[in-house]
């Protein structure tokens, strides 16, 4: 399988080079060359399946020709070893949990086969890979946690000052070991923006072999497919239309889902569900995309005002917006909402959402209102823990908190203050 920019279809690699290189050298993401649609039999019997092997069939043809097979199955097993649970609130609504790894958000999925595959390709290298990462939130303590010492790697990650939450602070600052966590006095575009300069900076990338954890690495957005499947394995005895409502920001994960689509998952309609930064609903309204600096919420990891995975789902459709209207709808919502909405469904289910999840719960209900009958899942991106302020604060009760939690709850903070970009090139020239 070979990738392509997306600003030029002739800047081609493999997937072993994308994912080592991040993005391709003309500031474009890369993507798939040829996607083929999976044997019909195969979502005729999805259920029958293991997770392991519904994953194995949905990457291989992205992969196989630079992880062998055996390798492949190593590094799945040791990507999915939790659980993915579809609970049911209401006859028409469910949540999909993927909050059960070990740093409790959806983002541990793709850390952690990206982590296993880029230690499988530096097996023998002398050069160390430094992998450069912004985060808005729960990014920054998966990659953390995925690449905990695997050797050959060091990771570098840029957090904005003040707008994750304190446990996911503490979940990227407290490791030590080959993470570094730098404090950034400004916005995620901020952080997004340098590590997309460092990596065409020629004077770092003589030095330094960069490479990107964010969703912008194929390597991190790919595997976010198989959960979407995993779902619709356990739905489809709804014999129902089933819809999948998404919390988005950078929008790579609703793109995995998406790319499922593709590959035959009989899913016809996605939402992306968003907070205030609604640069997709209204493009989606009136055909113009502008982007817009971010505005702070209580979703914060969706706090993305130009979403850089938004590009790879207009190549998906082809950039006809008729087709994409058709397969996505998006709407937005307010604090104040996102917080009803959280009350609502305690106060009825007895279920905590976090505020994505929330968000998420917001959309599919303003779809169903139009159309009825659909099964809808709703992504549950996070656990609420990590946004415990809020929930607590929203709800009125005190959250225990999960053991995977506590283990860093006690952790010293370790971070780097910059300012602007000058002082992250300072730190990579000076490493």
């Amino acid at each position: 399988m070979k990738f392509h920019s997306l600003n030029d279809p002739k800047l081609q690699t493999s997937f072993r080079e994308a994912v080592i290189a991040g993005i391709a050298p003309d500031r474009g993401l890369y993507f798939p060359q040829n996607i083929k649609a999976l044997p019909k039999d195969f979502f005729e019997n999805i259920e029958s399946l293991s997770p392991q092997q519904i994953a194995f069939a949905a990457i291989h043809q992205f992969v196989g020709e630079d992880i062998p097979d055996g390798a492949l199955r190593d590094i799945l097993a040791k990507t999915l070893d939790f659980g993915f649970p579809l609970v049911e609130l209401q006859d028409d609504v469910a949540v999909l949990e993927l909050f059960h790894g070990p740093t409790m958000a959806f983002k541990d999925v793709g850390a952690r086969f990206m982590a296993n595959s880029l230690g499988y390709f530096s097996q023998g290298e002398k050069q160390e890979v430094t992998v450069l990462v912004a985060t808005s939130g729960d990014t920054g303590g998966a990659v953390a946690n995925g690449f905990l010492g695997v050797p050959g790697v060091k990771v570098v990650i840029l957090y904005p000052s003040g707008k994750v939450s304190e446990i996911q602070e503490k979940q990227l600052t407290t490791l030590g070991s080959n993470i570094e966590a730098m404090e950034v006095q400004g916005s995620f575009d901020d952080c997004q923006e340098m590590v997309k300069t460092a990596f065409l900076d020629p004077q770092i990338t003589a030095r330094r072999k960069l490479t990107s954890a964010n969703s912008i690495n194929v390597a991190r957005w790919l595997p976010q497919m198989f959960y979407f499947l995993f779902a619709y394995a356990r739905a489809k005895e709804k014999g129902r239309e089933i819809v999948f409502s998404v919390p988005s920001g950078n929008f790579g994960n609703l793109c995995a889902g998406m790319l499922a689509q593709r590959l035959g998952m009989p899913v016809k309609h996605f939402i992306a569900a968003t907070n205030v930064n609604d640069v997709v609903p209204r493009f989606l309204g009136d055909g113009n995309y502008s982007p817009l600096p971010s505005k702070a919420t209580i979703s914060n990891a969706m706090d993305v005002g130009d979403p850089s995975n938004f590009v790879r789902i207009r190549r998906l459709y082809r950039d006809d917006l008729p087709t994409l209207r058709a397969n996505l709808s998006s709407h937005s919502f307010t604090d104040a909402l996102t917080r009803e909405a959280i009350r609502e469904v305690y106060e009825k289910t007895s279920y905590v959402m976090d505020p994505h999840g929330a968000v998420g719960y917001l959309g599919l209900r303003e779809h169903q209102k139009s159309h009825p009958g659909t099964y809808g899942i709703f992504l549950e991106t996070a656990h609420p823990v990590k946004f415990l302020d809020v929930v607590e604060g929203t709800l009125g009760l005190e959250l225990p908190i999960p053991p995977q939690i506590q283990k860093v709850m006690g952790g010293q903070k370790k971070s780097i203050p910059i300012a602007g970009y000058g002082d992250l090139r300072e730190y990579l020239l000076g490493q």
